[in-house]
């Protein structure tokens, strides 16, 4: 155990600074600055006050001692940050040299795999909210306001876990807080599978987002950290692209069931290395270098060289501030010692988020904040608008086929045939049967029904308006109260009228919304496959900003469509080039902070990206069947903006972590 005391002794090879040299009875003095006499006072503020007396000195121009102890501090300040820089980069350097010595084999694809399979599985339990709508919005019988929670409460909650599991993994570990993520997720993710309730499927689904967001930002601190600089943006890319299969595994399951939940959750918890890299933060060397020489192992015997040594002896650590309070087991209760741990766990996270705004890093947080927003708002407004866009535009056509009878007489007839799309105004039924049929968006306005008998009926989108009904029975079937507007009943009877949910559903359209969303989540994958083999290539600044310009460019061309393939079209070609941005992104994000403060950076901003998830969202389907042009002018300004913001940022492609 490393000795807790040895942040206060000196190092071997420590030196003293010409202002900490021991001067008499112990104390530092500075050599240059003469010494002062006892009772130097001046003879002409003799007798006055402390606080009223002038520095005699001030008048020749010589510094007052309090400004040069002041301009000192500062100097030390300045030579310790200083001294703090080049400790870093020479750590990272060293840092470099052993993940180059340990090779990249067998360890890394393993990891690649298994990282990828927790992030697909958190792709698909993302993307399968979307496509169990037309299923739940029946068995719970939820309003459109309800479906709108519903997708936005998982994004709510990918915010808060995205900024709570970020800041916990940078103090508590990579594997720890990712295999807690992926347990919540895989418990409420099954416990929503069996909600019968709207409130407690909305319940689990908060918590199950909880889950999603934790472990986004840690997989990709978490497998960044054994890639050595030539190999980072290639293979982080690589790692992107299983959260897009994961969307591409739920829509291509929900045309035949509603996902399982947690398939790939246990393959994901049950790979063992931690990152190395915090267990040198944290001090525990030897477990950090017993990690490394696991690596270095694992891939020399897998490339047949099996007796090659690993000669790294000795990992050197950075200077550690002393935040860690240990409680004796002796000491009050153990939940007493439990709060304790906890106080000032939450003290050490809030401090290293807050540290984001420091000095060196506040302007690259700044520009990351802009862009990741920027991004998101566009990005995830638009995926919600070409769905909503596509229905709207159905619906218009749905509507201009529609067929209207007016004033029809008909008496003594059977209709044993369904109703679609049809409006019927001031017609006169009388003595007619309506048995075992369909009615679909059916309406009949300003008519008479006498002596009439429904039975059976399953309607959609029917309603009575302004009628007259006398002397009619309506047996078995959902025409509730509700669908009958400003009608006069008289002497009609309901019987045994048919349960479940009272708001209309419409079916047709749910597998080309399946469709839609299948084939925008599979044109990522052509963007996917060559964001990562150009992205060290041309470098993470111009991989983000050109994709962000160019995604911009196509929905300026939304103004062009009016059709439901144009907007197919757009929506994939949109897709297929907004996705380098991503990638671009979160390999930058990972490489622009430190280790101690990667997964916080990462968490908190990707707390913001859903933040602006939420907002886009909520805005673009605002204007669905209103006007097109706020959302694609919005979509567009953002993303402009995001773009040219990019190419403010310092590149990190040469960068060692």
């Amino acid at each position: 155990m490393g000795d807790p005391y040895q942040n206060n002794m000196y190092s071997q090879h420590s030196t003293y600074s010409k202002y900490g040299r021991g001067g008499q009875d112990g104390y530092g003095y500075q050599e240059d600055y003469p010494p002062q006499e006892e009772d130097a006072a001046s003879d002409v503020t003799e007798g006055h006050d402390e606080d009223d007396q002038m520095y005699e000195g001030e008048y020749q121009g010589i510094p007052h001692p309090d400004e040069v102890k002041a301009a000192q501090r500062a100097a030390r300040a300045a030579a310790r940050a200083k001294a703090g820089t080049e400790e870093e980069e020479s750590l990272a350097e060293e840092y470099e040299a052993i993940m180059e010595d340990c090779g990249h084999g067998r360890f890394q694809w393993t990891l690649f795999t298994v990282t990828g399979l927790a992030l697909m599985a958190d792709g698909a339990e993302c993307f399968v909210v979307g496509f169990v709508l037309p299923s739940a919005e029946k068995d719970m019988c939820l309003s459109n306001a309800n479906k709108g929670m519903l997708g936005l409460i998982v994004y709510l909650g990918m915010m808060v876990g995205a900024f709570v599991w970020g800041g916990l993994a940078d103090k508590l570990g990579r594997r720890k807080c990712l295999t807690m993520a992926l347990a919540i997720n895989c418990v409420f993710a099954f416990l929503s599978s069996f909600a019968q309730g709207y409130g407690f499927f909305l319940f689990f689904r908060l918590f199950s987002g909880i889950g999603i967001g934790g472990s986004v930002p840690i997989v990709y601190s978490y497998f960044s950290e054994f890639l050595s600089m030539d190999k980072r943006g290639e293979h982080l890319s690589w790692l992107c692209m299983f959260w897009m299969m994961g969307g591409i595994y739920a829509s291509f399951t929900a045309w035949g069931i509603i996902p399982h939940y947690g398939w790939g959750f246990s393959m994901g918890t049950e790979f063992q290395f931690h990152s190395w890299r915090l267990f040198v933060l944290n001090a525990k060397h030897d477990e950090g270098w017993m990690i490394l020489k696991q690596v270095h192992d694992i891939n020399w015997r897998a490339k047949g060289e099996p007796e090659r040594v690993f000669t790294v002896s000795q990992i050197k650590a950075p200077k550690q501030d002393n935040e860690f309070i240990e409680i004796q087991s002796s000491t009050g209760t153990s939940f007493q010692r439990w709060a304790v741990r906890s106080a000032t766990l939450t003290k050490q996270v809030l401090k290293n988020i807050l540290s984001l705004m420091s000095p060196d890093l506040r302007l690259s947080t700044l520009l990351m904040a802009i862009i990741w927003f920027t991004m998101a708002f566009s990005y995830y407004g638009l995926s919600v608008w070409f769905p909503d866009m596509i229905k709207h535009l159905q619906h218009e056509e749905y509507e201009s086929k529609i067929k209207v009878f007016h004033r029809e007489r008909v008496h003594h007839f059977t209709f044993n045939f369904s109703l679609e799309n049809q409006i019927h105004k001031e017609g006169e039924y009388i003595s007619d049967n309506f048995t075992k049929i369909q009615m679909k968006s059916v309406k009949f306005e300003d008519s008479l029904f006498e002596d009439c008998y429904f039975e059976d009926i399953r309607s959609t989108d029917t309603f009575f308006e302004n009628c007259t009904i006398k002397s009619t029975v309506f047996y078995n079937t959902d025409l509730w109260e509700e669908k009958f507007i400003h009608c006069r009943l008289e002497n009609t009877t309901f019987l045994h009228s048919k349960k479940g949910c009272h708001l209309d559903f419409r079916e047709d359209n749910d597998v080309l919304i399946y469709l839609v969303s299948f084939l925008g989540s599979l044109a990522v994958l052509p963007g996917n496959i060559i964001s990562a083999l150009f992205m060290d290539k041309i470098g993470r600044i111009k991989m983000i900003g050109g994709s962000m310009l160019i995604s911009a460019g196509c929905t300026f061309f939304l103004f062009l469509s009016f059709s439901q393939a144009a907007i197919i079209a757009w929506q994939c070609l949109f897709c297929g080039t907004s996705v380098a941005a991503w990638n671009g992104i979160e390999v930058i994000t990972v490489e622009l902070y430190p280790a101690a403060k990667r997964t916080t950076a990462f968490g908190v901003l990707n707390a913001l990206c859903k933040l602006a998830a939420i907002l886009g969202s909520s805005i673009f389907a605002s204007f669905v069947g209103i006007t097109k042009v706020v959302p694609i002018l919005l979509s567009f300004s953002a993303l402009v903006c995001g773009g040219l913001i990019a190419f403010k940022l310092p590149e990190t492609r040469e960068k060692v972590l």
